[in-house]
């Protein structure tokens, strides 16, 4: 059987890291993977999660299986997270899930498993994950429009017109804060009309939550989930804890479903243990430990909240300093729009030509749509950047 097989394509984004790991160019430069990096280009363990781990070291006594659900604890301190003081009264259940992917796979298959879904939509553009994802759990993927002509802002009348022609019944993938890949995001009062078209319309949002903290603030980007929990209706939350607490291969995350009563939550936590049992039966336990030493501790929680701003503080110093080095070398395009958008992701407006010519005359490696991963600039590339970026947009 195996040797009719085809060889598959690479991912688009773990394949080009393959790619950049095989060039031997010492000045080699990888903005294509997620991940964030500080200005020496390690991916850093935060001191919060080294003194929770210790904690963990010492306390632990036991490597059982956990629950279906997680760490008991660790539902109510997401939930926390996500809406203080708002997500108490027995409607809202929480899945500790291996990574923000696990807690999608898994809305995917109960979705379409047990709620009887059909269709979701996803943005234009999404996360290349997204799409393959829903598709591999059975859900037909249809896309709404995100962002104007010009690809690098968004395009607010047009998203709420395609929005409107969603039908009841139907999905919504929402990015909640530093969409992926552009950077683009909602303000708050658009956030209140987005929530209003899906009440309005029926339309049950899922909200992909990947990187509270590195918006405005963890506070400040949990903001946009607060028109949807207030209104009462039905949403899905997956949250992702790799960049937030840097536990990248510790693979944590969450999924809450906000059902209208606590009875109907009651009765979809049931379904959605279903399709937890044939996924990966019960989740991994340190992630989740360090998440919840961390919050479960006043001074362990301040410390994040200062490490998750100093990471925030730099990448906007990054986007500024690129910017600023761009204008610099050339007139060709105007990068200051990469000021307003957040998150480590910045939507370029580089063509897939101008790309493929960074990566085989530069050794620069980003995504063909031009996503940029900010994160990987550092003070000893950004000029090798720039002047490359500047060469080929003279071409």
């Amino acid at each position: 059987m195996f040797q009719s097989m085809q060889m598959a394509p690479p991912d688009a984004i773990l394949g080009l890291n393959e790619q950049f790991r095989n060039d031997n160019n010492p000045n080699k430069i990888n903005l294509g993977v997620g991940v964030y990096k500080d200005d020496s280009g390690i991916t850093p363990i935060l001191d919060c999660v080294k003194r929770a781990e210790q904690q963990i070291l010492e306390q632990e006594n036991s490597k059982s299986y956990l629950g279906m659900q997680g760490l008991e604890a660790y539902g109510s301190l997401v939930r926390n997270l996500l809406a203080p003081g708002k997500l108490e009264d027995g409607r809202a259940v929480t899945f500790q899930t291996p990574g923000g992917t696990g807690a999608l796979r898994v809305a995917g298959d109960f979705l379409r498993q047990k709620v009887n879904a059909h269709r979701i939509w996803v943005s234009s553009p999404t996360w290349a994950n997204h799409p393959s994802i829903f598709k591999a759990a059975g859900l037909e993927v249809a896309t709404y429009d995100y962002l104007d002509d010009n690809g690098v802002t968004l395009d607010f009348q047009s998203f709420c017109d395609s929005l409107l022609q969603i039908p009841a019944g139907d999905v919504i993938c929402l990015h909640a804060c530093c969409h992926n890949p552009t950077g683009v995001d909602p303000t708050t009062e658009q956030w209140q009309q987005i929530a209003e078209i899906c009440s309005k319309q029926n339309i049950l949002p899922l909200i992909d939550f990947a990187y509270q903290g590195f918006g405005n603030g963890i506070d400040e980007d949990a903001a946009a989930l607060l028109p949807f929990i207030e209104s009462g209706n039905e949403l899905m939350v997956c949250s992702s804890f790799s960049k937030n607490f840097g536990l990248y291969c510790e693979r944590i995350g969450a999924l809450t479903l906000v059902a209208d009563s606590a009875d109907s939550a009651q009765i979809a936590l049931s379904h959605v243990k279903l399709s937890v049992r044939t996924n990966y039966s019960n989740p991994p336990k340190h992630g989740g430990a360090i998440v919840q030493a961390v919050l479960e501790d006043t001074e362990l929680t301040h410390l994040w909240h200062k490490e998750v701003a100093e990471m925030r503080d730099r990448i906007n110093a990054l986007r500024s300093a690129f910017v600023s080095n761009m204008a610099q070398r050339t007139s060709a395009r105007d990068f200051s729009f990469i000021n307003d958008q957040r998150g480590m992701f910045s939507y370029s407006g580089l063509t897939k030509t101008q790309v493929d010519n960074l990566k085989h005359n530069h050794s620069i490696y980003i995504v063909g749509s031009g996503r940029i991963n900010i994160a990987g600039i550092s003070n000893a590339n950004i000029d090798v950047l720039c002047d490359a970026i500047a060469a080929v947009m003279d071409v």
